[in-house]
């Protein structure tokens, strides 16, 4: 879990270092910056003879297309939060300007064309914005005899402008998109892992802590009677137990960031069911297992099948008590592997320190679906019509979840 967290960081702090523009470090003094850059060249110059740059004299920069100037200068610093409106003030200061020496706003209209397609959300201005500035542009040429190979230029300059803005824009909202991705899959695989830890825990502690109680409820009730037995069963409490810390300390290294699974030892498995029904029948069920499991068979549905019997006994000792006939029934087959668990639900009752079948339902049918679920299969459990219960499932070698 800690590793896929790492991988899914973001670049700016996985890459130590990483390059960032004063735009994106510092936007409102970069704004600031950039508007005064573009005012000052479009009060101070103007165009000279033969297509030079020439200084305005005096007279010319104290000229009422000055305050055009302020205000389209003006505007310029919130182009990021006001991109279409901007653009706006621009073109009306360019439109009012157009023909005459004055008509220097070419400029800021290409950077609040660009900003419009960095920043606008409303796609539809964008293209609006570059008619509009082509035609005060081509408008402004006609009035000053501006060659049209020139004026095409400058038409290609302002579509250019607003198409890199838009997309940078695109770009960026694809990485966030990205971002967005990889956190929800590392919160899915978060929720998987807590998921797999929890079914573990339920699955293999609650097994034990169940013949535990069991043990421990029929040790009190013949303590009185049968010394010999309640010490016999006050064992099997003491290596239940024992069983049950190794289980917790294997669940607890999956938990723990350094542990690889590799090294926790090998999962229980099909062949590992002689010794869980040993460990049932010393609790007092009466198991019998028939069938069996020709060849070899995937490691997932080994363990997934090992753990369907091991809970449905589970269930059987927690609502029935000692001494309830169980049958199991495994049949391997080409496409999988089919369990059956049957029990006549007719144990001896345990007392109240015992006692767990009229305990509030579980998580264990929940828990044995989910692991048929994953496999492809599918699990069905119902009563049986004179008395117990029975559970079905049927596991395929090769399944897709579901």
């Amino acid at each position: 879990m800690n590793s896929t967290a790492r991988h899914t960081e973001t670049p700016s702090r996985s890459v130590p270092g990483r390059f960032r523009s004063p735009f994106t470090r510092w936007p409102r003094g970069a704004d600031a910056v950039l508007a005064t850059a573009l005012f000052l060249p479009t009060t101070l110059l103007e165009e000279g003879p033969g297509d030079g740059v020439a200084v305005r004299p005096v007279s010319g920069i104290l000229h009422p297309a000055l305050l055009l100037f302020l205000v389209a200068g003006a505007a310029m610093y919130r182009r990021r939060s006001r991109p279409v409106a901007v653009l706006c003030v621009v073109l009306g200061a360019w439109a009012v300007t157009l023909g005459s020496s004055h008509s220097t706003l070419g400029g800021m209209v290409i950077f609040a064309l660009y900003s419009v397609g960095r920043h606008a959300e409303d796609n539809r201005w964008g293209p609006l914005g570059v008619v509009a500035a082509i035609a005060a542009l081509t408008i402004d040429g006609v009035l000053l005899s501006v060659p049209w190979e020139d004026i095409g230029f400058g038409a290609f300059v302002m579509s250019g402008a607003w198409y890199l803005g838009r997309r940078l824009r695109l770009r960026a909202e694809r990485a966030a998109r990205l971002l967005t991705e990889q956190a929800a899959e590392t919160r899915r695989i978060v929720t998987e892992e807590r998921t797999h830890i929890a079914r573990e825990l339920h699955d293999v502690v609650a097994h034990r802590v169940s013949m535990m109680t069991v043990q421990a409820g029929a040790a009190r009730m013949v303590a009185a009677e049968d010394l010999q037995g309640a010490l016999e069963a006050m064992a099997a409490v003491e290596e239940a137990g024992r069983q049950a810390l190794d289980e917790l300390r294997h669940l607890l290294g999956v938990l723990r960031p350094d542990a690889g699974r590799d090294g926790l030892g090998p999962q229980p498995g099909l062949a590992d069911l002689p010794r869980l029904v040993a460990e049932v029948r010393e609790a007092g069920l009466e198991v019998s297992v028939s069938g069996n499991v020709q060849g070899p068979i995937p490691a997932r549905l080994d363990l997934s099948a090992y753990r369907i019997v091991q809970e449905a006994l589970t269930n059987v000792l927690k609502h029935s008590g000692p001494g309830t006939r169980t049958e199991v029934h495994l049949r391997g087959e080409s496409e999988g592997i089919t369990i059956e668990v049957l029990d006549n639900g007719r144990g001896a009752a345990v007392g109240p320190m015992g006692a767990i079948h009229e305990s509030r339902p579980g998580h264990g049918i929940v828990g044995m679906r989910e692991r048929a679920l994953l496999l492809g299969g599918t699990l069905d459990a119902q009563p049986r019509p004179g008395g117990g219960f029975r559970l079905t499932a049927h596991l395929p070698t090769k399944g897709e979840p579901t």
